[in-house]
This record gives C-alpha cells, sequence and structure tokens, in this order.
C-alpha cells in the first residue's frame, strides 16, 4: 500500500478549513478519500477529535476506533486508516510542531511532576480522555473555524498552548513524552524506525519522519546501526514477516502487505534469500 503524506496533504491543500502557524496547522476536515484503508505519515504529531462518523487508526502496536465525540494523540510515524461510510466522517485535527510542544512544556515544567515510571517513548498512539477543558478548547475553535476572520497569530499560538497545557495534565504518559521531546534536539531515529519499518516508506520518509536532511538520516543511521538503511529495513522486515507466519493465521499476502513490502514476489525473493525457504514452505513448518 502506498504512503500517502498526510502533513504535506494538509498542509499544500486549499480546500481545507484550516489555519497555519510556521508549520502547526489546524483545520476541520472532512475526509475526501473513499478507499476503504489508507496509509499516511505524518512527520508532525497530531491530534484528532470527531466530530461525525467513524474511523480506526492501526499501528504497529495497536488500533483505535474513534466516533464522535472522541479523540485520538498519534506521534509522528505512520497508520493505516480503516474508513467507515454509514455517516460522514468529521474532525478536527492539530498538527504539533516539537518546537511548539518544547516551548510549551519548559514553560510549565517546574510545575508538571513527570510521574510515568515506563518509557514514554513506545506509544504510537492514545486515547485522549474527555474534560472539560478539552470540550471547551473544541468549541472555542469551531467558532474560529467557523467564523469570518482567521485568528491573530498571537491567538492561534496561545490556544495551541491552551490545548498542549490540557494534554499535558490529562495523562501523565503524555507529560512524560512532552518532557521528552523538550529533552531532545531531535527524534530519536532507532524510535522512528521501530514504529515505522512494517509500513511501506520510502528512505526520505524516513528521513523525513526524523527531522533530517537525507544525507543527515543516512549518516546518522549508519553510525547508529552501523548498516545502510536499505539493508536494516528489508531484513527487519523479514525479521517481522517470520513471526507474523509463526504466530498468526494471516495469508502470505497479508503478511507481505504487513511487513512492509509493496508485492508478494518482491516479499518471496527477499524471504528466501534471509530465510533460506520461501515464506509458504516456511509457513509449513510452523
Amino acid at each position: 500500500m502506498a504512503m500517502l503524506n498526510f502533513y504535506k496533504i494538509v498542509k499544500d491543500n486549499l480546500n481545507f478549513n484550516r489555519f497555519e502557524f510556521q508549520d502547526t496547522v489546524c483545520l476541520e476536515y472532512t475526509c475526501p478519500i473513499d478507499a476503504e484503508e489508507v496509509g499516511i505519515f505524518s512527520k508532525n504529531d497530531y491530534l484528532v477529535h470527531v466530530l461525525s462518523g467513524k474511523k480506526t487508526y492501526k499501528t504497529i502496536n495497536g488500533e483505535w476506533t474513534l466516533e464522535a465525540g472522541q479523540t485520538l494523540y498519534l506521534k509522528k510515524g505512520a497508520e493505516v486508516i480503516h474508513q467507515y461510510f454509514d455517516d460522514e466522517y468529521c474532525m478536527l485535527a492539530f498538527f504539533l510542531t516539537d518546537d511548539l510542544i518544547k516551548d510549551t512544556y519548559d514553560e510549565i515544567k517546574s510545575r508538571v511532576p513527570v510521574k510515568y515510571k515506563n518509557d514514554p517513548l513506545e506509544f504510537t498512539a492514545t486515547h485522549v480522555r474527555s474534560s472539560d477543558f478539552l470540550e471547551g478548547f473544541f468549541h472555542s475553535m469551531l467558532n474560529y473555524f467557523r467564523g469570518i476572520n482567521r485568528p491573530p497569530d498571537q491567538i492561534l499560538v496561545l490556544k495551541l498552548k491552551e490545548l498542549l497545557i490540557a494534554l499535558i495534565n490529562s495523562d501523565p504518559m503524555i507529560a512524560a513524552y512532552f518532557n521528552s521531546v523538550s529533552a531532545n534536539d531531535k527524534p530519536s531515529i532507532a524510535q522512528i524506525m521501530e514504529k515505522n519499518f512494517c509500513f511501506n516508506l520510502k528512505i526520505e520518509d524516513f528521513a523525513e519522519l526524523s527531522h533530517r536532511s537525507l544525507s543527515a538520516f543516512k549518516r546518522d543511521f549508519q553510525k547508529y546501526y552501523n548498516e545502510s538503511p536499505g539493508k536494516w529495513l528489508l531484513k527487519r522486515r523479514v525479521e517481522h514477516a517470520v513471526r507474523l507466519i509463526a504466530n498468526t493465521q494471516l495469508s502470505i499476502s497479508q503478511v507481505a502487505f504487513d511487513a512492509g513490502f509493496e508485492d508478494v514476489s518482491h516479499f518471496s525473493r527477499s524471504f528466501k534469500g534471509i530465510v533460506g525457504s520461501s515464506p509458504s514452505d516456511y509457513k509449513k513448518t510452523c
């Protein structure tokens, strides 16, 4: 499945009802894509609040089905979306830059004890509990979206900081994650790769997700993994396919797709070259 650059589509499409400040984008969005499943990725974290309809978001470590009134926080990376067509899907979305997260968190971190003991980088998405603060925020943003005039940048930044502070106070995991973002100049290449290798992303896409130029990404990747991104991705995807074949009842074609391969023939050649047998022969031994 080809992966669409959701952030770029949103940023470049003038038809959406949106506001933009630097690389932060806020929009009211009615999905124009009629495919049942679509793969997307974004270099920025983003928050989705559903106004109507239903949609399922699937990452490497879980899936979340959202209906009207529900909210999901997704970290920068890729996901496959399953769409339902019983009702028109409409949402508010907020693409949040690391710089905005850092600035907001640094302003209040002395008053935010980090209580989350697990690794906050491990999650890929999480439901956000509803609160009076968040509901008030979404209501106020709808007034802006449906009004005549665009809010000044100063107000828009304050509104986005209001959202981030509400998120910090709603979930210790999100607070700990923002603390981690604040402490690092760039996203971790290891985290980006381990959470997204099974999606059919190009090397250039991984560089964008890690907030590096292509040359800097390849250099930093080589330094960390001691091999090229292409070789690492091929091996990692085959390793994932081995586990899927051994532990699930998925068809070979579905395994190929879930492991990030474009087509079954390429998957079969790669699998045999690394494992020593074809996927179907390997399946018989499991």
